[in-house]
């Protein structure tokens, strides 16, 4: 039998707390944000509303509140079942918000800060761990803004004044890089699509031209095959970690998996009599078909077809650098960025610039400029567009001229 129950997000709080509906059907549970926030001195966890109190007044209205959800959920669910329509958190949750609809206590409830906390916990059901981190960082910014200017922040605010003042905010007070304040921009996009989508926004500021996301083109570098081949002769014997991240690297570099892929191969994923990799990939769920580099082949039979287990990414880099360093790889690499609103250039050795990310850079760089089609590596990097694919291309003016030159048109 179906059933609703209210819980607080954080019943120890000594201030007020969100409170959730959880309603449990088919040995499953939706979980939906009430918006409704209460100090929990306030409420009984027994009978899951606020306790008559004088020191909460409003108790009739906040607990007609919950009973009007209380009811919704119900209705939707057996709407539902009458319609023979076989329920899932999607389909309820729709059904739910469309008993709502003409709901003005509900639907005007919310602000845009109950919003984004809603949402952070629902996508904690479904998305991957660093967008929700993405999503809390975001909100945390925001906030300590809101607090800075003292004024709340509402689905109204955003609008371009809004945008100018805190792009500067992001930029010289908390001095972010422009590909920081980006990221915050997107997110912050994102979060007032969502709520325009379920009907608790109808500002659409954010859609205007001017209200951009910024981006600067970061300064990542690629290894040709040659700093690539100086790196596997390395003889690493003497230091087990370092060639442990070497081999992982090298074998990033030959296939253009994700760090969270070539740390995952398994020998079911190797096609031997194919000479091919198969592997479903974390971050887009497809399933990708790699031919095996020698470098491959000789890496995956140096470890009996079972790589080691990797390091975390961060610690991964660090030694990283180590292993370039004694590749001698050292040529100064200028850089720059925008920090602060102000554009710093730099001179790096090309070793500290070294990530796990430049070895799916080296990947497609390296087999552009072996005239291998951009479709066929976009096939494996899992890119979308040809104008994606490209910002991962480092290809310098020196070797595109190199590539021109055996043209039949430079001939």
């Amino acid at each position: 039998m179906a059933k609703a129950k209210f819980k607080l997000k954080e019943p120890n709080s000594k201030t007020e707390t969100l409170i959730y509906l959880n309603y449990y059907y088919n040995y499953k549970r939706f979980k939906y944000s009430t918006g409704e926030k209460i100090n929990p001195k306030f409420w009984n966890p027994t009978g899951q509303r606020a306790k008559e109190s004088k020191q909460f007044p409003q108790y009739p209205e906040f607990n007609s509140r919950l009973d009007i959800l209380q009811n919704g959920i119900n209705t939707a669910y057996r709407r539902l079942l009458n319609d023979g329509i076989q329920p899932n958190n999607e389909i309820l949750k729709k059904a739910l918000e469309a008993e709502l609809s003409g709901n003005i206590l509900q639907t005007n409830k919310k602000t845009f800060f109950d919003f984004i906390e809603g949402y952070i916990e629902e996508s904690k059901l479904n998305k991957k761990l660093g967008t929700i981190k993405v999503y809390n960082t975001t909100f945390k910014y925001l906030k300590e803004y809101a607090k800075k200017i003292n004024k709340s922040i509402d689905f109204e605010s955003i609008n371009l004044e809004f945008y100018n003042q805190y792009t500067s905010y992001l930029a010289v007070d908390s001095n972010l890089s422009a590909n920081t304040v980006g990221k915050h921009i997107k997110t912050i996009k994102s979060f007032m699509n969502e709520a325009t989508e379920r009907g608790y926004n109808e500002n659409l500021e954010f859609k205007k031209r001017k209200f951009k996301t910024l981006r600067e083109e970061a300064d990542t570098i690629y290894l040709n095959v040659d700093e690539l081949k100086a790196m596997a002769d390395i003889d690493l014997s003497s230091s087990p970690r370092l060639e442990k991240v070497r081999d992982l690297f090298l074998v990033g570099c030959y296939t253009g998996l994700r760090f969270s892929d070539f740390t995952q191969i398994k020998p079911e994923n190797i096609i031997s009599d194919k000479s091919m990799l198969q592997i479903r990939t974390q971050k887009t769920g497809e399933r990708v078909s790699i031919p095996l580099h020698q470098t491959v082949k000789n890496i995956l039979k140096k470890y009996n077809n079972t790589l080691p287990t990797a390091y975390t990414n961060q610690v991964m880099n660090r030694y990283l650098k180590d292993v370039a360093s004694l590749a001698q790889l050292k040529d100064e690499v200028e850089t720059t960025i925008t920090k602060g609103g102000v554009m710093k250039k730099e001179a790096v050795k090309k070793f500290n610039l070294v990530t796990t990310h430049t070895a799916r850079r080296s990947f497609a760089t390296n087999l552009f400029l072996a005239d291998i089609p951009a479709i066929s590596i976009m096939k494996i990097t899992g890119h979308k567009t040809e104008r994606s694919f490209m910002q991962y291309i480092r290809v310098t003016q020196e070797q595109n001229a190199d590539k021109l030159l055996n043209h039949p048109f430079f001939n």
